[in-house]
């Protein structure tokens, strides 16, 4: 399908623990976005419990769509379609999304699309670079995943390497837990990052000279684990800001390096940075650093964009909606939904 005007879709997202919809022009143009994140409720357990998110999804939907689309001065019937995330993700929190997407849709008689929760992170970065083009090398790390994508075009993927076992978000929550710097991880050991040596205490970087794209983080986190516990059976004090550092540089050593090669194997001059860890300082410096030493074009998106939101939903449903993607009222959400996996329409 051609395009020869304007096209507004909505966008939704639920496949956590952020209740989003966003209006977006022409995968570029941020018309409104609404986000209403649950951490608050999810902190003192210390992760995402899917039963409270799949309420508060409940709870939000209605008025985050009846205020996304009053800032936007829009209709329903002035969208073009109607996207929404169907995986991969929590099943009830996904049920609530789809659920929403499809009466907007039927009812206002607009196109269903269907996106990969993994694909939107990637499209993040169309929103704010339109001249952004495939093919590229994305290395997408968030909460539950951490792979490194060559997207040779719009909606062809193929995963180069990914996490053996803990996704960077979860090796970040698990360490921070056992430091007690609280949930969500990231952000924490980030900053206490800031303020410590990345040199002080050496941990081990897993898989670095395999030749290959995978990675594994659960030596290191259960080397992290054992020199605090060792430091605690010697009622020595904790140098927090060290071993975030050291940790933090560790992960960063590896991301960069099996990003830098698939980019060489793949013989790409571009590179993308997707997915709520994206927002790490260290991670971005170390990428500008050797991106700019391999002679790489580096994208990476806004702060806000990085962390789950609708915008980059509407925007990967825009490719979809000028390729001619449609889903049935009757699809189910795909909570184990892989990059590139073909949606039954």
């Amino acid at each position: 399908m051609g395009k020869d005007r304007n096209i507004y879709i909505l966008g939704i997202e639920t496949s956590c623990d952020e209740t989003a919809a966003a209006v977006v022009r022409d995968a570029h143009d941020v018309i409104s976005s609404v986000v209403a994140s649950q951490v608050e409720f999810h902190q003192k357990f210390g992760g995402v419990v899917p039963e409270i998110a799949s309420r508060k999804h409940l709870e939000m939907l209605n008025p985050i769509l009846d205020d996304v689309m009053a800032r936007a001065g829009l209709k329903y019937e002035q969208l073009d379609a109607v996207a929404v995330t169907i995986g991969p993700g929590l099943v009830g929190a996904l049920l609530m999304g789809l659920g929403a997407a499809k009466v907007v849709s039927y009812v206002k008689g607009l196109p269903l699309i269907g996106v990969n929760h993994l694909e939107g992170h990637i499209y993040a970065n169309f929103v704010e670079h339109p001249d952004l083009k495939p093919p590229l090398i994305a290395l997408i790390v968030s909460g539950g995943h951490t792979m490194i994508v060559y997207m040779k075009g719009h909606g062809e993927y193929e995963l180069m390497g990914q996490t053996l076992d803990d996704a960077v978000g979860e090796a970040y929550d698990k360490v921070a837990a056992f430091l007690g710097l609280g949930y969500p991880g990231g952000p924490v050991i980030d900053r206490e990052a800031r303020e410590g040596n990345p040199n002080a205490i050496q941990f081990p970087r897993a898989m670095m000279r395999t030749g290959n794209f995978d990675f594994s983080l659960s030596g290191l986190k259960t080397a992290v684990l054992n020199y605090v516990s060792h430091l605690n059976l010697q009622a020595r004090e904790l140098p927090l800001h060290d071993i975030a550092a050291g940790f933090q540089a560790a992960v960063v050593d590896v991301l960069v390096s099996k990003t830098l090669l698939a980019a060489k194997e793949k013989n790409v001059g571009v590179v993308v940075l997707a997915g709520g860890v994206a927002a790490n300082s260290c991670l971005r410096k170390r990428m500008i650093e050797e991106t700019n030493k391999e002679g790489l074009m580096l994208y990476y998106p806004h702060i806000t964009l990085c962390t789950d939101n609708a915008i980059m939903i509407a925007a990967a449903g825009y490719y979809r909606y000028l390729a001619g993607d449609r889903m049935s009222l009757k699809a189910n959400p795909i909570p184990n939904l892989r990059l590139g996996q073909k949606v039954e329409v």
